[in-house]
């Protein structure tokens, strides 16, 4: 086997368990990493593999909100109850991560406000408190007074709010590097530079051949994101239908009094971080591999954060990103074993919620992988319902 060392830690990790399997993980975005580590922890050796940095795909333009209720306002019971799931392993996710990395992983859970500022959209909001009531969710519904004492500086068109307390973010950038220390900690091994061209079978081992030439393992992960449906898999099995979607952000320098919370508009979010900075985002553009910002992206995001928050056009724009997310037909995420070459596992299609949904996945894949244990969620999200993969 083709065997890549580590680069020099610069954490002091605990003893390593022993690796009594092998696994190639392709992609180093978040939930690459997630998986990645999560191997690792339960005593695989590993190789995470991607020809960027970890965290330079959609990552790095990810806002890193963890709102499940709002999230899954225009999607199916699957995905809310995959999100819910995941938001619940979260604070022992980030804690024992951080412990594991010695790195600080930025985190709160101060909760959500979703700001109508029309009566048609404030219906929208009535129509998903009555659902969330259903299943047990505290929230507030409030009309617009309310709305503007829980957060001041709203501006002058709302109707009403809709506040989930038990929603927050993560800083995704530091997360992710957290996860790839963790993971080097119980020995895997990360590797850059190396775009996956093809996984291939030989005997009873899968190959991946990259740009630098090739790696073989007992079983992969394709973690690969938007990318995922370039690699070429086995001898003709059809490709996993992911698409790219870009996603611009905007990272302001915010000037005066700080936002209480991640605030939800009509066409915008806004996600306020600790040292002063605010996340605004983000466009939903169908442009192929284009991983530009543009400035019609930059113009539509400013436009709508300063309708939502007048105080947004007094603050100084930090930079601009743009990130491609996987996007796949039914707006669910692809988990689960390949049916057409054995031992290759799907974890890619996660759209907008990679951040969101990494500690799950990473469970739900570890389980499958390393102990057999076959998570009934992944009969509604592993690759068969697209056919033979």
């Amino acid at each position: 086997m083709t065997r890549v060392l580590p680069r020099e830690q610069e954490v002091n990790c605990e003893t390593l368990s022993p690796r009594p399997s092998d696994i190639i993980v392709i992609g180093a975005g978040i939930v690459g990493c997630a998986v990645g580590y999560e191997l690792a922890r339960r005593g695989a050796s590993v190789q995470i593999v991607d020809d960027r940095q970890p965290g330079m795909g959609a990552t790095q333009a990810s806002a890193g909100m963890l709102a499940p209720f709002t999230e899954a306002k225009d999607r199916n019971t699957t995905f809310l109850d995959l999100a819910v799931r995941s938001l619940d392993l979260y604070d022992e996710f980030v804690a024992r991560v951080a412990h594991a990395s010695k790195m600080p992983v930025g985190y709160k859970r101060t909760g959500t406000i979703d700001v109508a500022s029309t009566d048609d959209r404030m219906a929208s909001l009535r129509d998903i408190a009555s659902r969330l009531n259903s299943r047990g969710v505290p929230l507030s519904l409030l009309d617009a007074a309310d709305a503007r004492a829980e957060e001041p500086q709203l501006g002058q068109s709302v109707v009403g709010a809709l506040l989930i307390g038990a929603h927050g973010y993560v800083r995704a950038g530091e997360l992710t590097r957290a996860l790839v220390a963790a993971a080097r900690c119980h020995g895997a091994h990360v590797v850059e530079g190396s775009r996956v061209r093809s996984i291939t079978t030989r005997e009873r081992d899968l190959v991946v051949e990259t740009a630098r030439g090739s790696l073989t393992a007992g079983a992969v992960v394709v973690t690969a994101g938007s990318w995922s449906g370039q690699i070429a898999v086995g001898d003709g099995t059809p490709r996993v239908p992911v698409r790219p979607v870009r996603g611009q952000l905007l990272h302001l320098a915010w000037q005066g009094t700080p936002l209480r919370r991640v605030t939800w508009g009509d066409d915008c979010y806004l996600v306020p971080w600790d040292d002063g900075t605010v996340l605004v985002g983000a466009t939903m553009e169908e442009v192929g591999f284009d991983e530009r910002t543009t400035v019609d992206g930059v113009r539509r995001l400013m436009t709508a954060a300063c309708e939502l928050v007048p105080a947004s056009a007094g603050a100084a724009l930090a930079s601009a990103r743009a990130g491609l997310r996987p996007g796949t037909p039914d707006a669910l995420p692809i988990v689960g074993w390949s049916k057409a070459l054995p031992n290759l596992m799907y974890a890619t299609g996660h759209f907008r919620n990679g951040v969101l949904l990494c500690p799950l996945t990473a469970q739900l894949v570890a389980r499958a992988m390393i102990d057999n244990d076959i998570d009934p969620a992944l009969d509604a999200i592993g690759p068969q319902r697209f056919g033979a993969l």
